[in-house]
């Protein structure tokens, strides 16, 4: 079983950077994206054979999240308990016969830290509803976490010590969330890569010397071990300014 995340900051101008060409070749059996920052209607995309699951933001061009399944899930549900994480559309679950598919766009903790305070509430918040869906089954929670957990998953941790994505804080809470019984798929393979990273600013040609960062991931609950073949990070694909990232399991 293949999934896909991507953050793909506008899906309606990530479609005409390639979206489609990368969507129908990499053959997944869930898609999940981030940041689509798009209201019902805005697009009409033509996925024969998936499920289609949207959560917009309030506000527009903002934030947003989607789910294309080839599996009709048990049930779907968008948000988080607490309605005050719920007007920016950043939560979609499937609930699937053997295990909970979450994808999330996390806040961002923004300029001098202004939403850091908030950002905190949601950490605690989503792990909250993470492990309540774990006492059920199974969970792997995907997207764009907003955070650069160790030191190698950024090029230049030094410099960002009190960026949004890279504050102590931050990086407290992931290995909280980790701790509480989730795996971090690509560092199960890859413990000490350096150097590969799923998001790159637009600025300073980051990109093209590879300055990025790595905040998105594929999460699992720990019981899921025995079931991962694989994880990647695609940074080969454009489009947008994070790349997609993969999970293979054996379900």
């Amino acid at each position: 079983m293949k999934l896909i995340s991507w953050n793909v900051n506008g899906l309606r101008a990530c479609v005409g950077k390639g979206f489609l060409d990368f969507f129908h070749a990499i053959d997944a059996d869930f898609f999940c994206l981030q940041e689509t920052k798009m209201q019902a209607g805005q697009l009409e995309l033509e996925l024969p054979g998936y499920h289609q699951y949207w959560n917009s933001a309030e506000k527009k061009g903002y934030s947003g999240t989607a789910v294309f399944s080839r599996v009709e899930p048990l049930q779907v549900t968008y948000g988080l308990p607490q309605d005050e994480h719920n007007h920016e559309g950043r939560v979609i679950t499937l609930e699937l016969e053997q295990f909970y598919l979450v994808t999330v766009y996390t806040p961002n903790s923004q300029d001098e830290l202004a939403r850091l305070d908030y950002r905190m509430q949601w950490e605690d918040d989503f792990r909250a509803y993470l492990l309540e869906l774990d006492r059920k089954k199974p969970v792997i929670v995907c997207g764009d976490l907003n955070v650069a957990h160790q030191e190698i998953d950024l090029k230049n941790p030094k410099t960002n010590r009190r960026n949004a994505g890279f504050t102590d804080e931050e990086r407290e809470k992931m290995t909280t969330l980790l701790q509480s019984g989730f795996t971090d798929s690509f560092r199960y393979f890859y413990p000490n890569v350096t150097g590969i990273y799923s998001w790159w600013s637009y600025r300073f040609k980051a990109r093209e010397k590879n300055a990025g960062w790595r905040i998105d991931y594929f999460l699992v609950s720990d019981r899921l071990q025995p079931k991962l073949q694989d994880a990647k990070i695609h940074t080969e694909v454009f489009g947008s300014d994070h790349c997609p990232v993969e999970l293979e399991l054996d379900c």
